[in-house]
Formats: structure tokens, sequence, C-alpha cells
């Protein structure tokens, strides 16, 4: 998937980024897991923070917000943690672009709890803040949140693994993401909800931070623990390609039914090479458009973007099931993170 490149940084940028050298290695370095860009020149300048900038998902969020604030005559800036749960570089980011002089900051928590002192002390000074895919705890430490229903999508699979099943007895895995992140959690419930079960019935449960190197190894370590494991929740597409490959060296890959949300393109398209049932796909770029519109017009006329706004899921998969309600992978590679 291609990215933008980096224009060179603004002199106040790099002033921003000097004077607290010690902090910015997320927020404004270059590298592995960390990024800055500005694109555009208008006058409303739009901050945008995701939690890395190696996870395709984030990358496709990016790529929203920067057509976004093009088609907007809007100044876009970025950065992005250097791993998935790194609140401090989210934290310095939000003091680099409220200093910048930021009108708003669209944020992807990565501690949904940690991160909320320094989003209070941004909105204490007028900027609005909008939280994208992952809810704040509480919601309301934000302005806004363009979302897609995550307990929802974690239904969806949920349904659709029990409906696959037919009866037979299912020994569960599931492959989450990290401690105190909400999105994980919401997915991780949706689906038990939606599978009828809970997590006494989960017979091995590893966390892995929606890495596929980290959903490998905890596919592995699920499988010297439960051999007979047949079901396999995954947090998103990376762990559930991690989940096929440790599946696949032990000859299992084509009777264990493996489940995950996000859908993107190369996702739905394992989703097409069988490699994956089915997963839940959801909309990255519209969150991030939506948010860089709606910052846009909060610098017009002042008015502040409010509460929840669902950005939409559909289940993905090309072996339907009775009484579940999907979308072929035509459709999902055709709209995928759109």
């Amino acid at each position: 998937m291609s990215r933008t490149t980096r224009p060179t940084l603004s002199l106040l940028r790099v002033a921003a980024c000097t004077g607290v050298a010690a902090l910015t290695l997320t927020a404004c370095g270059s590298g592995s897991g960390s990024d800055s860009a500005s694109t555009g020149s208008g006058s409303v300048k739009v901050g945008l923070i995701i939690k890395t900038d190696t996870n395709p998902f984030f990358v496709k969020m990016k790529e929203g917000a920067e057509k976004a604030a093009k088609d907007s005559n809007a100044q876009l800036v970025t950065a992005a943690g250097k791993f998935d749960g790194d609140n401090a570089g989210q934290v310095t980011a939000i003091e680099n672009m409220v200093a910048s002089g930021v009108k708003g900051i669209l944020i992807t928590p990565s501690d949904s709890k940690a991160i909320v002192p320094a989003i209070q002390k941004a909105r204490a000074k007028g900027v609005l803040v909008i939280a994208l895919d992952t809810p704040t705890d509480p919601q309301s430490a934000v302005d806004a949140l363009f979302a897609t229903n995550n307990l929802k999508a974690g239904e969806l699979i949920g349904e659709y693994a029990k409906a696959a099943m037919k009866g037979k007895t299912a020994k569960i895995a599931t492959l989450d993401l990290a401690p105190g992140v909400s999105v994980g959690v919401q997915r991780h419930d949706g689906f038990l909800k939606g599978f009828g079960a809970t997590d006494k019935d989960v017979l091995c449960a590893q966390d892995t931070g929606g890495d596929q190197a980290k959903g490998q190894t905890a596919m592995e370590n699920c499988l010297q623990k439960e051999p007979g494991i047949n079901v396999v929740y995954t947090i998103n597409e990376p762990a559930a390609l991690g989940a096929y490959t440790a599946l696949k060296s032990k000859g299992r890959e084509k009777d264990v039914l493996i489940v995950s949300v996000d859908g993107g393109c190369t996702g739905t398209q394992a989703v097409k090479d069988g490699k994956i049932a089915a997963t839940s796909q959801q909309y990255p770029l519209k969150m991030a458009a939506e948010g860089v519109k709606a910052v846009v017009a909060y610098a017009k006329d002042g008015k502040k973007a409010s509460g929840y706004t669902d950005t939409g899921v559909n289940l993905i998969t090309d072996k339907t099931q009775a009484g579940v309600t999907s979308k072929d992978t035509a459709y999902g590679l055709e709209n995928c993170w759109g």
C-alpha cells in the first residue's frame, strides 16, 4: 500500500521537535514506528495521531486524512506511536500539535484511559479532539467519536463462526490485542456474545498486539496447550495470518475456522484465498475523512462535532451461512477500507 512522500518539515515543526528532543522520537522522528508529516498549505491545521505507521489499518486512515485535507484546503500534521500501546509518544504528539496551532486533533488512542489527561489539556485550550476507531475511557473525554461499532463487528463474526460450526463442539482460542485497550475488549466480547459463549469456554487466550509474528507465536502456544482447537478468533487480520501460518506448519490450516475483524485489502484477499473464513470489514478511510471535515467545519463556524458516529461494518465471506447477513469478497475488495 503506497504512502505519501514526506515533504520537508517546517521550521516551526523542527523547532518543536528540537525543544523536546528527549520525548519526540515517536512524535517527530523518522524511522520505524514513528512518523511526522505536514501536507497541504491551508490556513486550517489538523492533527492526526495514529497508533503506529506500520499497521495497514492506520496507514489507510492516514491516506484518508491526507486526501480529505487536500480536498478541504487544510494543512495536515501527523504523528504515530513507535508501537501499539505507546501512550507516552501520543501524549508528546498532542503537546507538540497544540503548540503548533492545530485547530483539531484526530486520534486513535493507544491507551484509552492514560491518554485522557493530555486530551483534556488540549480541549481546555480550544482544540477540538475527535477519537477515531478506538474510544477513550470515558468516551466523553473527547468531543466526538467516529468509529466502527466494534462490539457489533465482533458479534457478526461470532454469529458466523457459530453457524459455520453447525453444532460441532467448539474448542475456541482467542488471539486478542492487549489489556486495557477498549477496541480489543469490545471485539473480543462481541465475538463471544455472537457465538453464545463466555470466557469460560475459551481454551486459550493470548495477546498479540495485532502483530502477525506475535499472532503466529500465540497460535503456536495455544496449539501446545490445546492441540484440538478448531475455532480461532483474532483481533485483526495480521494476527489471523500469523495464526494461519502456525496452523499450516502443523497441517491444520483446513480444519480450523479462523475469523477476524478489520476487512483490509490484504485481509479480504486472505478470505478469498480461504486462509480466513470471514472478517468484519470496517472503514478507516471514512473515519479519517469525516474527522478532517469536522475540524475544518469547526474552524469555519465554531460548531463542534459531538457524540458517536457509526462509520459502518459488513461481514465479508465467500462461504455464506444461513441466517447470517454477509457480502462476498468481490464487494470486500472493492470497498476495503474505503
